[in-house]
């Protein structure tokens, strides 16, 4: 058996205090178990029950009655638990009364007097909200949907149209069959409890009607007694005249007193509406003040509280007031549209006022109106960046060097370029004086690039708002505007991607007119051209204005923006890096060029200028200064794979290898008088004391100008092709054997024709010094002494070598054995033909003739080739044998002695193990 409840406790009740029928609520502990359980309820002694509403065990409302009591407690009896307690009690109020003879002047409540003194309080003032006695449940079907449903019918069971099933789906939706057959018993109990009490008023009255029955029957007997009612003098001719009599008696005494009772209950009840509705009296003026104080939350409230109240009421006055207060919300959407309209605004201020002009059932459609609005100004930027760089309003031309040439040397591009970091901010850091050295175009594009990152994402925010309704208040979820919005965006979408077509087509445009106007049609340069004034960028200037759309692209990629509708900026990026690819290579041809003109002759341990590596470092920083514009990045094409780019690339590569080439022919071929002497050739030798003379005052000569660019010729084939095949393949360049081969080619063409030309120069006048050094002093091959040594004219020759190979081996040892391979060569030869040519030889010419030659033979023997031998071995058949032990003992000895006198001369014929002084 389950444990007895404990009794009822009541620990709050609220108001605390009030007059007759005054609606509280009571809180407390075990109040029951449900509305059959609850069977007693008074306040102040008086018995409430009838109007109480069972909530919850811890919840009662009801009416307090007229209790005779002005202050008491509140004592809940149920029938689990029995006659409960209070900690708490209710003050009754009672108001004052006024006599009918007592004059009045100010407001009395209405409660207090019955102003249709035929009618009592309705019976149903005192209905319970919940006449069911169970837990309200609230459907999800939507008023509208159930006033389709049942047209003509009600909820309110106060009305003639009351429909049941109406009330129970709107109310008892979700409430259980178990649940419902509570409802039903409790509506039952109520009956009964009605019944009940008619039947006991009309018990308690039974005395009375029959005290009036009594009087009746006695009135209608003295009238039988009377005989006929209309006889002179009869009682109820008196009782009527007397009737009249006190009638008109209470007419004069009342008349003024009533009188002052109607005034006083009219102004009741103007005081009384004027309290009741002073909310839409002073409507207009509040709406007015909360609107400069710009409260739009609080009129939209007040709004919408009196379209409730008095949208659709036929009272005069309050038809006249709400037309004022249309008329002032009518401003009020006019002052929003306005705001809303107004550019620049915030993403938040936007959907702010389009919150409120929804609220406000503005006509149209004002989110897609701001959009509109939105597009239009952006655009204008954009037009309003460039008209701004055209009419030169904007400072930073670039500044231009003393020959004319914006573009930054080699150096500076690289440095420049290879700041600009992945992940880094669109704009690299600045100097001071930015302004004035960043030429207008990049300016423009960083602007304009500024422009479309700052609006547009913003722009797509409150698109993609407009799509899921979020730019709606509860308000405007309840009166179906969210769906009219996804709707009208799904009929706009259309129109919203032609918009951002729009938009980024206009941003390519503009970027083309500064930079590419050649991809531009005629009929758009005058609209975004108009940059032929300005200065041509070069390839770092594009590298940073890449940079910079690729940082735009990359942001509007990150708002998911689909891709097809930014391809247009792809295609840009795509001839924005072949324009830059072919710019940087145009530029690098005429920094090439300008290379010759920095040639100081300084020469290294290897017979090397610093031209060679002046030109290598020029071409690494280009194809470094390229490593951003041809890095390829997610979505983009690589355009050394595009065949037309290749070629182009491959071809002025090529270019620049023979400019340089031709460059370094242009230097060959210069006059003494064109070359720089401030700077000393330098000269690395094993003893530096043997060339001081040579160190102190020396300018090169055009032979070794010739020799020294012999020398860079050699150290181009075979080093810095190499070397720059290598960074052309690891920068991804096609076509580079191509390359490479066309330099070495033109390279060797040009070393072929300065080693002819310096060969010429040397070797020409030693050979032609040899004929008329043998027949000095009429000398006869066929009548001659006997040999005593060698001619001068030999040893003469042999000196001019030895000058030659001083000469070559100042500037590089590695030239030494070629070009003295072939001056002996061209003497060797023209020592054969003077041989061959002549006659016949006496004993002793023979002897001499065999003695230079041979002598001449040995002493460049290190030198020797095929041709020279050969040479030789033809000179030497040419000459009568020597058969004589003595004669070939002679020549033996006269060798030697040739060899012991000019040992010191003869010595740079050997190999020497001396090696250059290094620096």
């Amino acid at each position: 058996m389950s444990r007895a409840r404990q009794p009822p406790l009541v620990t709050g009740i609220s108001p605390k205090e009030g007059a007759a029928w005054t609606k509280v609520t009571i809180r407390g502990e075990n109040l029951g178990t449900g509305p059959a359980d609850l069977i007693g309820l008074s306040i102040c002694g008086h018995n409430c029950l009838l109007t109480a509403e069972w909530m919850s065990a811890s919840k009662i409302v009801c009416r307090v009655g007229p209790a005779k009591d002005d202050k008491g407690e509140i004592i809940v009896t149920t029938k689990s638990g029995g006659l409960g307690t209070s900690t708490v009690s209710f003050k009754l109020i009672r108001p004052e009364r006024i006599g009918i003879l007592d004059q009045s002047a100010v407001w009395v409540d209405e409660l207090t007097f019955r102003t249709d003194r035929n009618k009592g309080i309705s019976p149903l003032s005192l209905r319970p909200s919940n006449p069911l006695g169970i837990d309200i449940d609230k459907g999800k079907i939507t008023p509208k949907d159930l006033e389709l449903t049942f047209p003509g019918m009600s909820a309110d069971f106060t009305s003639e149209n009351f429909s049941a099933t109406w009330y129970l789906i709107e109310n008892h939706a979700g409430s259980s069959f178990d649940q419902l057959k509570i409802a039903a018993s409790n509506l039952k109990k109520q009956a009964t409890k009605k019944n009940e009490g008619s039947l006991a008023y009309v018990k308690g009255g039974l005395s009375t009607f029959f005290e009036a029955q009594d009087a009746l029957s006695a009135i209608h007997q003295k009238l039988e007694s009377d005989g006929t009612e209309k006889v002179e003098g009869s009682m109820t001719q008196r009782l009527e005249n007397i009737l009249n009599r006190a009638s008109n008696t209470a007419d004069t005494l009342f008349q003024e007193v009533l009188g002052r009772k109607d005034k006083a209950d009219s102004t009741r009840n103007a005081l009384n509406v004027l309290q009741r509705f002073k909310f839409l009296f002073n409507l207009p003026l509040n709406i007015e003040r909360n609107i400069q104080k710009g409260d739009y939350d609080v009129v939209i409230n007040d709004y919408e509280k009196a379209k409730s109240l008095f949208g659709n009421t036929e009272v005069p006055v309050f038809q006249k007031v709400y037309a004022e207060v249309e008329t002032r919300i009518g401003a009020l959407r006019s002052l929003l549209l306005e705001k809303l309209l107004q550019t620049p605004s915030t993403l938040h201020d936007q959907k702010r006022y389009i919150r409120y002009l929804s609220d406000l059932h503005a006509p149209g459609d004002p989110a897609w109106q701001c959009i509109y609005a939105q597009h239009k100004w952006i655009l204008q930027l954009m037009q309003n960046c460039r008209d701004e760089f055209i009419s030169g309003q904007r400072v930073g031309a670039g500044a231009l060097d003393p020959e004319g040439d914006t573009r930054p040397p080699a150096l500076g591009r690289l440095s420049h370029t290879t700041s600009l970091k992945r992940g880094g901010s669109l704009r690299t850091p600045r100097s001071s004086n930015w302004h004035f050295e960043t030429p207008q175009q990049v300016q423009f594009v960083e602007k304009l690039s500024d422009v479309v990152i700052g609006q547009l994402p913003n722009f797509w925010k409150l698109w993609i708002s407009y799509v899921n309704g979020s730019l709606f208040s509860e308000t405007g979820e309840k009166s179906g505007q969210v769906e009219k919005s996804k709707k009208n965006a799904r009929q706009r979408q259309n129109d919203f991607k032609k918009m951002i077509e729009e938009l980024t087509s206009r941003l390519v445009k503009l970027i083309r007119g500064a930079l590419l106007p050649a991809t531009l049609p005629q009929g758009e340069l005058s609209l975004y051209g108009g940059w032929e004034s300005k200065t041509e960028l070069a390839g770092s200037w594009l590298t940073q204005i890449i940079h910079t759309v690729r940082g735009c692209h990359e942001a509007l990629s990150a708002m998911e923006i689909p891709n097809d509708l930014l391809q247009v900026i792809q295609d840009l990026l795509l001839d924005l890096r072949v324009h830059c690819l072919m710019v940087t290579l145009v530029h690098t041809t005429e920094d090439v060029n300008r290379l010759a003109e920095k040639e100081d002759w300084l020469v290294d341990n290897e017979g090397i200028t610093s031209l060679p590596s002046r030109f290598e470092q020029c071409m690494v920083q280009m194809l470094q200064s390229l490593k951003e514009p041809l890095e390829i990045k997610p979505g983009e094409t690589n355009v050394l794979q595009l065949e037309q780019v290749q070629d182009q690339a491959a071809e002025l590569s090529v270019r620049i290898m023979k400019v340089f080439v031709n460059s370094l022919e242009q230097l060959s071929t210069k006059t003494d008088g064109d070359i720089n002497t401030s700077h000393n050739i330098s000269v690395d030798l094993s003893s530096p004391d043997r060339f001081t003379g040579i160190q102190e005052g020396f300018t090169p000569t055009s032979e070794q100008r010739l020799l020294i660019i012999l020398s860079n010729c050699q150290y181009l084939e075979r080093h810095t092709f190499l070397n720059l095949a290598h960074h052309f393949e690891k920068h991804s360049f096609t076509g580079t054997e191509k390359i490479t081969r066309v330099s070495v080619d033109a390279v060797r063409g040009l070393d072929r024709k300065l080693f002819e030309a310096y060969i010429e120069r040397r070797a020409d006048p030693i050979a032609g010094s040899l004929e008329p050094g043998i027949y000095a002093g009429y000398f006869d091959w066929r009548d001659c002494q006997t040999p005593t040594g060698v001619r001068n004219y030999l040893k003469e020759a042999l000196v001019n070598i030895i000058a030659v190979h001083a000469e070559v081996f100042t500037v590089s040892k590695d030239l030494v054995p070629r070009v003295l391979s072939r001056i002996v060569e061209s003497v060797a030869d023209e020592m054969c033909r003077l041989m061959q040519c002549v006659s016949s030889f006496s004993k002793n010419g023979a002897l001499q003739a065999r003695l230079e030659l041979c002598a001449l033979r040995d002493a460049i023997a290190t030198y020797l080739n095929a041709d020279s031998n050969a040479s030789f071995k033809l000179a030497l058949e040419s000459l009568p044998q020597l058969h004589s032990g003595a004669d070939k003992k002679l020549l033996e000895e006269l060798l030697n002695k040739f060899k012991s006198s000019m040992q010191l001369q003869l010595t740079c014929f050997h190999a020497s193990s001396v090696q250059p002084i290094k620096r």
